[in-house]
């Protein structure tokens, strides 16, 4: 019988630790995490005691279900132990996740959309671009998942569909698309709309969100941003919304 509590004795020795959950099907790690004490063997007892039609049960629970019903346990792997902080271990979490795709985790790991994995050319090209210099009051939106995971074009990625407020929107006639903090795409919105099927064919999700109808920029305002980095002052980290309002100081006073 697997175990499904650690003896005290063990708790003592592994302080911090990051776990992964595997699939014993496919081998395949389907959820990367970090806790102290029990914390590895709480995720399989939870999704046992829910119930198939609460809304909790996500798609963890519902693989955790998936191999109960196979006659199978979810294997516990610890993946990194002795970490002495929390931080720490948020910050190793973090490199786990990158490393296994399509995991179940809702969140994406700490740190992971500033210094998480990419490709050396696209380091080189993060951290030695010049700066842009804003030169009227635009919106940048960062189009990092739409545009790796959802294959999307980048206007198509950048246009829609945001939290947003459109009368605010629609005072700003520039939109820069980012991905990693450089500038792939610069936009002239025509016009802010609903996030309806109409408007939007491919967008699944709620109809309180807005998106934008618009052309690429003119080639000599592009030059000014493509390509470039995004200056650190206007880059939040940790911030959950990918859009962020830029007013220059020469435009606001």
């Amino acid at each position: 019988m697997p175990p499904d509590r650690f003896p005290p004795e063990v708790i003592d020795r592994l302080k911090w630790y990051v776990y992964r959950l595997v699939d014993p099907r496919s081998s395949e790690t389907f959820y990367v995490g970090k806790g102290k004490g029990d914390r590895v063997f709480q995720h399989a007892k939870a999704a046992m005691a829910a119930s198939d039609d609460e809304d909790a049960v996500g798609l963890k629970f519902q693989r955790i279900k998936d191999i109960a019903k196979a006659g199978l346990e979810v294997a516990h792997v610890i993946h990194r132990h002795g970490i002495e902080s929390e931080d720490l271990a948020f910050q190793i979490e973090g490199a786990v996740m990158d490393a296994y795709p399509g995991l179940t985790n809702q969140v994406g790991g700490h740190g992971s959309g500033d210094f998480g994995v990419r490709h050396a050319v696209e380091l080189i090209a993060e951290y030695s671009a010049d700066p842009f210099e804003a030169r009227e009051p635009l919106i940048l939106i960062s189009i990092g998942k739409a545009y790796y995971e959802e294959d999307k074009d980048i206007y198509e990625a950048v246009r829609g569909c945001w939290v947003i407020n459109p009368e605010r929107a629609r005072k700003h006639n520039l939109v820069l698309a980012h991905v990693r903090g450089i500038v792939v795409g610069v936009f002239r919105p025509m016009d802010w709309v609903r996030s309806t099927k109409a408007n939007f064919p491919w967008h699944t999700g709620e109809d309180n969100r807005w998106g934008f109808v618009g052309e690429p920029a003119e080639e000599e305002t592009a030059r000014l941003y493509m390509r470039k980095r995004v200056p650190e002052a206007y880059r939040a980290k940790g911030a959950a919304n990918p859009v962020r309002f830029i007013e220059p100081p020469s435009v606001t006073g």
